[in-house]
């Protein structure tokens, strides 16, 4: 039985976007014929380049939804989403150009797709065509994830199949069944940006859904031509938060208590390697004032203090007084360090390590929200994840200052479930890293 698809809605989010969209509408506009009814429908985020006047005037068949600020990427595609009628809707960034048969290429993919399809994504190259932007996606143990072999030339790169299955679709080449995209949730309005299609995906699979690969539906992408209005810090804390958010509500009852306090050992010890070792007198931070290391210096790692003793000989009342003498003097060489100069006060100023505090805060304040969603993610839930992660394992990968020895370390494998595997790879094994 195949999806019956009449109508087509494309979905398009723009903030401050009219010089891509010069590109992308015509583009559009000139798509081969799919067979279906076809809106392209645009959501414009509250921006300031005079976007709306432009469309009116030139594009004047775009059916157009203005907003007075920016709502996100996630709640924009729901708003139109929600008050489409058609089949199926098609999502595409507004910084790309499509190819004239790509509309026909996804409705066509959709229509010979299984009735437990929810959605397809297809494949996305650099500008040029000469590079893999995403082709399939692989997820991290703590809800990130990886675009496979990014940024790595075409031709030495194996792209998914017609047809192969795909953890997630990607938000900004893809279609989805609108009733399933609907009775998923859509989503996470909470994301604003970043993740939401990987939330998305895992919802579908959890639900006893399926997402395939259309390979031969394929957009040109600037890439991080939109997210880089974000800023650094603004863009670190979306990725940060959103992937916490997307492992909380998605492992099932057996998988959340084993993975979430490895999940979150991870969190916070990168937030802490961040502030220590990316900001003036970062040290400071990791003192610890009640051990010493072996130079007579404030200990800031392992423990390197006084030698344990060997058996349980007293301790008498002179040797208490000489323990006592030797804290004190440790702890008065520490607050002289800590209350010095005020030149000598540590400093938040790198981006990743304002992201991280950001993304904590943001996560201490949308827990009791992201409680409630976890609870409908696992109601409508009618796989488990153990059969979800027989397809697609979890990724270890070290991506972070610090990641290789925190994930090499006792304490981390002591909280991974022994009967678990995941993939371990560095990150150029993942995707071309910029040097």
């Amino acid at each position: 039985m195949s999806h019956q698809v009449d109508s087509v809605d494309i979905l398009v989010v723009s903030w401050n976007g009219r010089r891509h969209l010069e590109t992308l509408l015509p583009a559009l506009e000139a798509q081969r014929d799919p067979g279906a009814a076809t809106r392209i429908r645009l959501f414009d985020n509250g921006s300031t380049d005079g976007t709306a006047a432009w469309l009116r005037s030139e594009h004047p068949g775009v059916d157009l939804v203005e907003h007075a600020t920016n709502l996100g990427f996630s709640a924009a595609n729901n708003r139109l989403a929600e008050s489409s009628s058609a089949d199926a809707l098609v999502l595409v960034n507004n910084d790309t150009r499509p190819r004239p048969d790509w509309l026909a290429e996804l409705v066509a993919a959709l229509r010979a797709a299984p009735p437990d399809v929810a959605a397809l994504s297809g494949c996305i190259v650099d500008w040029e065509g000469e590079r893999l932007d995403f082709g399939r996606g692989v997820m991290a143990f703590d809800g990130h994830a990886f675009q496979l072999d990014y940024g790595r030339l075409l031709e030495a790169v194996e792209t998914p199949a017609e047809g192969a299955e795909l953890l997630f679709p990607c938000g900004g080449n893809m279609i989805a069944r609108r009733d399933a995209f609907l009775s998923a949730g859509g989503f996470d309005e909470s994301y604003f940006a970043y993740l939401e299609d990987v939330d998305l995906g895992w919802r579908f699979w959890s639900g006893g859904e399926r997402v395939l690969s259309a390979p031969r539906a394929v957009v040109h992408h600037r890439s991080k031509a939109t997210s880089n209005l974000l800023g650094n810090a603004n863009r670190g804390l979306l990725f940060e938060r959103n992937a916490y958010f997307t492992a909380f509500k998605n492992y099932d009852a057996e998988l959340w208590p084993q993975l979430m306090p490895a999940v979150q050992l991870t969190l916070l010890a990168r937030t802490q390697h961040l502030l220590a070792r990316c900001n003036p007198n970062g040290d400071v931070l990791a003192l610890d004032p009640f051990r010493m290391d072996a130079d007579g210096s404030e200990g800031t790692s392992g423990d390197r203090g006084v030698a344990p003793r060997t058996g349980p000989a007293p301790r008498g009342l002179w040797q208490r007084a000489r323990d006592v003498v030797a804290l004190r003097t440790r702890l008065r060489r520490v607050a002289r360090r800590l209350g010095g100069l005020p030149a000598g006060a540590p400093a938040v100023v790198d981006d990743q390590a304002v992201a991280q505090l950001r993304a904590l805060s943001a996560i201490v304040r949308g827990l009791d929200g992201a409680s409630e969603r976890r609870r409908l993610v696992q109601a409508r839930r009618r796989r488990p994840d153990r059969e979800i992660l027989e397809r697609f394992p979890l990724y270890v990968v070290p991506t972070y200052p610090g990641d290789e020895q925190l994930f090499a370390s006792e304490g981390f494998l002591s909280l991974w479930p022994e009967d678990l595997a995941p993939v371990r790879l560095r990150l150029d094994d993942v995707m071309e890293v910029e040097r």
